[in-house]
């Protein structure tokens, strides 16, 4: 567990080995093994038998967080609270044992684990661009509850820290050292060892600044009238961002304002308090389900068809050198793999290789790191207009206009050259893919891949089976995406696949509500202030009306003579046919969009859609934007549409930004209350009609008083 080692020179190096586990994880079980430890060194160092001490780790990465399962099925505030006291006691312990102590990072510090970090007086880390350390805890709806964020208030000052513990970014040690939460980087492991060793040998300090009679906080309290007014400030620009439907970072701006009032130990414990409360609240668990528990279920593999083994994709061919073929090959080239951008003209081509320089600049212009150099990238990029090239390709995705006719000529143009065991992947939105796989050559290896704009900030990859699509080919799909670190939802081959389809619920509800007359400016603030990022007529812009209308086609195509078409069509109708106004990309939609400006909402709305409603539940409007995702979710998951739980809620928030806090489409009806939701979809059903029918799957789970899980 912790292996015990002391040189000539009294140090001790402490090793943490935990027995069965791939990686150290800041548990009870560690916690207990520390104790006699501890207690050991301080009889040491009242023996003056102790120069100082090094913590590091035997295994690749350094120290995991804390216990998320037992936080997450903890509803006791007492016990909550009592298990953060009893961490922050024993990193007191930690830094006090009248010595200096070295944490002497070799891999990846995260959460909790960079907590223990933070208790030791300094912090040397290998120079390695897969090392990450930090506090991304504000993205589960938590924060540090050992000392962390008084620790880093103590370090950085309150801004600093506050901007630290809020962005919830992992930081390469080049940017951790930039950013002053480490002291120093070392080349490999021994230097790491010896730099440890020779700041103990110099330094005689065993005390912390906190610790030291005069020593105050970096550029002050709130006591200063300069950092009250910078905490205000900060305060505001967070309920402007998120309306309070996020409180982590809340939290982390009160502990910040009232520890920098305390001393470091009543600090600690006002911490352990706002902790605790964030346990509580029903949005923080339903983060830590979406985040941990449905993402790591998502990544386990559980719908990856089973019998084969792991695909290792090398090098990857894309078809279309615009912003989404581009975003593509980026993520590609920057998760390892070669890339091959083809186009109409190598020229054309070239222009898929200028992004790739652009995005790669503004890493380095924002202080962000990569592994590899701008120049090594660059050199794994190869432009071409030329389907030969894609001879030694594991892959091929095509990202050209949405036009089944150009999509199949291009597929058949790199078939003539891929290997027979290669696989092309279309990142089609609309199109069906056994329709698009038909035309293959090798329809077994042909298979959905839809990614998200803008590439590099959405996480998520839709995979679409067709009805020829090999299991073996879903697999190496699989594992593809998981290579470039996206994350994999299975969907069904059916109108709009499952993000486009629910994403369209909530654009037609926004449209429906400006044909009952409620304002255009209210429908887009209610969609904001519900969670959304965006208002639906502000999404259906960006969408297109043209597709969005499209989608409620094929959603009457589908279904047949039993459809009701959704009420919202005529308006779409009115927009499309009669203004002659589609979208943003035509610079004209409900929005007027101008060069160089913010797009406003446009004029002529009222005219057209009289403002008519001038006493308006803004509850019930919200409400009603949120119920109508959540209904066709569930619809999608008892259509088989999408294969899980996990895959439903994740997708739901990657996909087109459902409301992170309630923790996805389908979670939301548990943080609801299943019975309360029925009851509340029978009114709306018979006020709004049939489009808020309840699927039969929610009453019988209702009948069995059971909960999505």
């Amino acid at each position: 567990m912790i292996y015990y080692k002391k040189d000539t020179d009294n140090i001790v190096t402490l090793t943490l080995d935990m027995t069965g586990r791939d990686t150290n994880v800041l548990n009870h079980e560690i916690v207990e093994a520390f104790i006699p430890v501890i207690r050991h060194l301080q009889e040491e160092r009242d023996k003056k038998r102790l120069r100082g001490i090094i913590i590091t780790s035997a295994k690749k990465s350094f120290l995991a967080g804390g216990d998320l399962e037992y936080l997450y099925k903890n509803y006791s505030p007492e016990e909550i609270f009592g298990f953060a006291e009893t961490l922050q006691q024993f990193f007191r312990d930690l830094e006090n044992p009248g010595v200096p102590v070295v944490a002497a990072i070799n891999g990846t510090a995260l959460g909790t684990g960079f907590e223990l970090a933070l208790a030791c007086h300094y912090r040397v880390v290998i120079d390695d661009a897969s090392v990450m350390l930090g506090h991304p805890e504000v993205r589960l709806g938590l924060m540090p509850s050992s000392g962390g964020v008084i620790r880093l208030l103590w370090l950085l000052g309150l801004e600093k820290a506050f901007q630290v513990l809020t962005s919830g970014k992992r930081l390469r040690p080049q940017e951790a050292l930039q950013a002053g939460i480490i002291d120093e980087l070392a080349k490999d492991e021994a230097d790491m060892l010896e730099k440890a060793r020779q700041f103990l040998l110099s330094t005689q300090e065993g005390r912390r600044p906190w610790d030291i009679k005069g020593e105050t906080i970096p550029f002050g309290t709130v006591k200063n009238p300069v950092i009250a007014s910078k905490a205000r400030m900060l305060g505001a620009n967070l309920i402007k961002q998120s309306y309070h439907n996020f409180p982590a970072p809340h939290a982390i701006l009160n502990t910040l304002v009232e520890g920098s009032k305390v001393d470091f130990d009543t600090a600690c414990r006002i911490e352990s308090r706002y902790f605790t409360q964030l346990i509580m609240r029903p949005e923080t668990r339903n983060m830590i389900k979406a985040f941990w528990f449905d993402y790591n279920a998502i990544l386990s593999g559980a719908n990856r068809p089973k019998g084969f083994g792991k695909f290792r994709p090398k090098k990857v061919g894309i078809i279309g050198a615009g912003t989404m073929g581009s975003g593509i090959a980026f993520e590609c080239l920057r998760r390892g793999l070669e890339v091959v951008i083809k186009d109409v003209s190598k020229a054309v081509a070239d222009k898929g290789k200028e992004y790739v320089t652009q995005q790669l600049d503004s890493y380095e212009n924002t202080g962000r790191t990569l592994p590899l150099s701008k120049n090594q990238y660059l050199e794994r990029v190869k432009t071409t207009d030329t389907s030969e090239d894609f001879e030694n390709c594991d892959l091929v995705i095509e990202a050209v206009f949405e036009n089944k006719m150009v999509k199949t000529k291009v597929l058949q143009e790199a078939e003539n050259h891929m290997d027979r065991y290669s696989i092309f992947g279309t990142n089609t939105v609309s199109i069906p893919i056994t329709e698009l796989g038909a035309a293959a050559s090798r329809p077994e290896n042909f298979i959905g891949l839809h990614f998200f704009s803008p590439v590099e900030q959405c996480p998520l990859v839709e995979i679409v089976k067709g009805k020829q699509t090999s299991d073996e080919t879903v697999a190496r799909a699989f594992d593809f995406v998981t290579a470039i670190k996206k994350i994999p939802i299975l969907v069904k081959d059916n109108w709009g696949f499952y993000a486009s389809r629910v994403k369209n619920t909530y654009i037609l509800e926004g449209i429906q509500m400006l044909q009952e007359g409620y304002p255009a400016a209210l429908i887009e603030n209610m969609g904001i202030q519900s969670g959304m990022p965006k208002g639906p007529l502000a999404m259906a812009d960006d969408l297109s009306l043209d597709l969005v209308l499209r989608y409620e086609d094929l959603a009457a195509q589908h279904y047949g003579t039993k459809y009701i078409q959704h009420p919202a069509v005529d308006v779409l109708k009115i927009m499309i046919e009669e203004e002659k106004r589609r979208g943003a990309f035509k610079m004209q939609g409900f929005y007027q969009y101008e060069a160089q400006q913010e797009p406003y909402l446009w004029e002529g709305l009222e005219t057209l859609f009289k403002n008519t409603k001038v006493d308006f539940n803004t509850d019930e409007l919200k409400e009603r934007l949120l119920f109508a995702q959540v209904l066709e979710a569930v619809w999608c998951v008892q259509e088989g549409i999408v294969k899980s739980i996990p895959e439903a809620n994740l997708g739901s928030i990657h996909g087109w930004g459902f409301p992170a806090f309630k923790g996805g489409v389908i979670q939301y009806i548990n943080d609801y209350n299943l019975e309360r939701f029925l009851l509340k979809c029978k009114a709306y059903e018979s006020d709004h009609g049939p489009r808020f029918k309840v699927p039969k799957m929610l009453t019988t789970m209702a009948t069995e008083q059971s909960v999505f899980v």
